[in-house]
């Protein structure tokens, strides 16, 4: 499909069926920055899909292996960033964003690697692998999302905190689903802090590991915090409409984190999660931090992305 209206409509109801999250925060940038972002989410919501087992849509089928649907979306990828038509909408709006924008490929090489680690049903040994697995799935879509903002890749600083970002972002996600992660024996907490408690992995059945779950909590949500202030200062340097949308989801995540913080012993079992009124409250506030500038934030000691080249 190479009619770009026609991807761009395309990839907005993929979003809208997938993701009424993203799709209410994209509405905040100006036009031509909203729709590459849902040129670049399809892919990136394509990707989780068919690596989970998903269906893709649009008559593609997708096998069950989980080394074949990585390597199908491998080749995919690949097809459309040579500006080669696959004749699937996610694929082709990558190659189209990216061809618009000058992504570099090896942010797309960097989020894939993540589903790989996914596919082989890989666990963090140490707090290093938990940070380098939160870039590849999240990270890399910061940069990525931050190059569709007009960000250039010479502009390796504004970059790392568009990184940073995403890390914060991943975060916020593990600290809010801990318990769920267990429940279907998937856990992303590194195996040197499980140590340090004295156990193999979380029991979601044992209230025993109530005050566990709450310190990895706090733990993951801290993290956030410092990646999220990093990130901060990136957004600073974006125009208005982006630096708001921005802005409005890392309150956003920041958050959940704070929800996930607060949780405590007493919930440490139950579902985190913030309604829509929290949410606009968090983008009114997003409105009134873009007017202004945040604090300088020195993000010497942070994990910092692996290069683009």
């Amino acid at each position: 499909m190479s009619d770009r209206a026609a991807l761009v409509a395309a990839a907005s109801a993929m979003i809208s069926e997938g993701s009424k999250s993203f799709r209410f925060a994209s509405q905040l940038f100006d036009e031509t920055t909203r729709e590459r972002s849902w040129l670049l989410y399809s892919w990136c919501r394509a990707c989780d899909d068919i690596t989970d087992g998903q269906t893709l849509g649009h008559d593609a089928e997708t096998p069950e292996d989980p080394e074949v649907r990585l390597a199908f979306v491998k080749e995919q990828t690949a097809k459309a960033l040579a500006g080669e038509e696959t004749g699937l909408v996610p694929f082709d709006a990558l190659g189209l964003v990216a061809r618009e924008c000058d992504i570099a490929h090896a942010a797309t090489e960097h989020h894939l690697a993540g589903f790989a680690r996914d596919a082989a049903g890989w666990r963090p040994e140490t707090e290093e692998d938990l940070l380098s697995y939160c870039y590849q799935v999240a990270g890399a879509v910061g940069v990525m999302m931050a190059q569709v903002m007009g960000v250039s890749r010479d502009d390796g600083d504004t970059l790392d905190r568009a990184s940073d970002l995403g890390l914060a972002f991943q975060l916020a996600n593990i600290a809010r689903d801990i318990v769920d992660d267990a429940r279907v024996d998937r856990s992303y907490i590194p195996k040197s802090w499980l140590a340090e408690e004295g156990i193999a992995a979380i029991d979601p059945d044992d209230p025993g590991h109530a005050p566990i779950v709450a310190r990895y909590r706090k733990r993951l949500a801290d993290m956030a915090d410092q990646y999220r202030e990093s990130a901060r200062v990136g957004a600073a340097r974006l125009p208005l409409r982006s630096r708001w949308a921005i802005l409005a989801a890392a309150n956003i995540y920041g958050r959940i984190a704070e929800v996930a913080r607060e949780a405590g012993e007493a919930r440490w079992n139950e579902r985190i999660s913030i309604g829509k009124r929290e949410k606009l409250r968090q983008v009114r506030r997003a409105l009134m931090q873009s007017a202004g500038r945040p604090a300088d934030f020195n993000r010497d000691g942070l994990w910092t992305r692996p290069a683009l080249d």
